[in-house]
């Protein structure tokens, strides 16, 4: 209780001006991490340009807790890459290696057949696609993985798992840019 007690004692003996000054630096602080993810959404054409593998499904190419970057061209997919897709009606992206493309005659629409690369079963064998669907569409696709950071992704795992440390760090971060005295 102690550490909490001076830190209310310590924001007590704000002036105002410094109160104002604090909360200037923290909404500069939020909204330049918004204007970075922004920045690197135009740049590399993705709604999701950095995602974590929350899964074992694409060991042992990716592990659990890696960091993936997203990239999304024109190009047209083809079989062998790694991309990340959203399903109507869920909530995470899916991360997996494309197997099957084909193109229809009619329309040059593609149809995307995935598989995590340490499953037995293609994502339509094992019901990771909607009821029904056979195939992905180019609209589902994310962007494909064009690098990755190993393991960095746990943070964000252990976050999400625990919703409490999260608030928890976010509280503690506000505080010390608050109490700060510079």
């Amino acid at each position: 209780m102690g550490w909490i007690e001076a830190n209310l004692e310590s924001i007590r003996a704000l002036q105002i001006r410094q109160l104002l000054t604090q909360a200037v630096t923290l909404g500069i602080i939020l909204s330049s991490a918004l204007m970075i993810w922004k920045g690197l959404m135009c740049i590399t054409g993705s709604e999701s340009p950095v995602v974590v593998v929350l899964s074992e499904s694409m060991e042992p190419g990716f592990q659990r807790g890696d960091i993936l970057f997203l990239h999304m061209s024109n190009d047209p997919i083809r079989a062998g890459e790694i991309v990340v897709y959203n399903i109507k009606g869920r909530s995470i992206p899916i991360v997996h290696r494309v197997v099957e493309v084909h193109q229809r005659q009619a329309t040059g629409e593609l149809d995307i057949l995935t598989k995590g690369d340490n499953n037995r079963e293609d994502d339509r064998t094992g019901l990771l696609y909607s009821p029904g669907q056979l195939w992905l569409q180019q609209h589902h696709i994310m962007g494909r993985a064009v690098g990755f950071l190993p393991y960095v992704g746990y943070f964000t795992i252990i976050m999400t798992d625990m919703p409490i440390l999260k608030y928890v760090l976010i509280g503690s971060l506000a505080l010390l840019v608050i109490t700060s005295k510079e």
